[in-house]
């Protein structure tokens, strides 16, 4: 599904979308405006890059970074939470990841955790592991695969 058909299927169950991103800086965002008319859908988009920023402004608790770390699954649901409680928007998408160069034993390069929570529905959140491919070949995945979530949290409203 295009970011153009995701669009036409959310107007027509006026339903509006938000954004959290961390490691994709906004693209999932941008993806979705760089189309006409994306404002009757697109209600914000958050880029929190920092864990102060994940905390400021979508009220993702110290405690759970300091568990978890910013590339949980944990953190992706507070963040889509977070994206719903902040915004006029019924559906939202999060994502937290590293999209490299780097990572560690625990946390590899290529790690991406997804949220996709919809007022009045228990949230979403997965991990996908997208190897090593470079930075921006993990961050072009990560796009794609928060636009299917949104995709597929619309089914959710009639």
């Amino acid at each position: 599904m295009t970011a153009a058909d995701l669009l036409d299927r959310a107007k027509a169950r006026n339903v509006m979308v938000a954004t959290a991103e961390s490691c994709t800086g906004g693209m999932v965002a941008a993806a979705l405006t760089d189309i006409p008319g994306s404002s009757a859908v697109v209600e914000r988009g958050f880029v929190t890059y920092t864990n102060r920023a994940k905390q400021d402004m979508l009220g993702v608790r110290a405690e759970t970074l300091g568990t978890y770390g910013a590339v949980s699954e944990e953190v992706a649901r507070e963040m889509a939470e977070g994206a719903i409680r902040h915004s006029q928007a019924q559906l939202a998408v999060s994502i937290t990841g590293i999209a490299g160069p780097g990572g560690s034993e625990f946390k590899p390069e290529g790690r991406v955790c997804f949220g996709l929570a919809a007022k009045g529905h228990p949230t979403r959140v997965e991990t996908i592991e997208f190897g090593a491919p470079g930075r921006d070949a993990v961050r072009r995945a990560a796009r794609d695969h928060a636009l299917d979530l949104l995709s597929d949290g619309l089914s959710l409203f009639a």
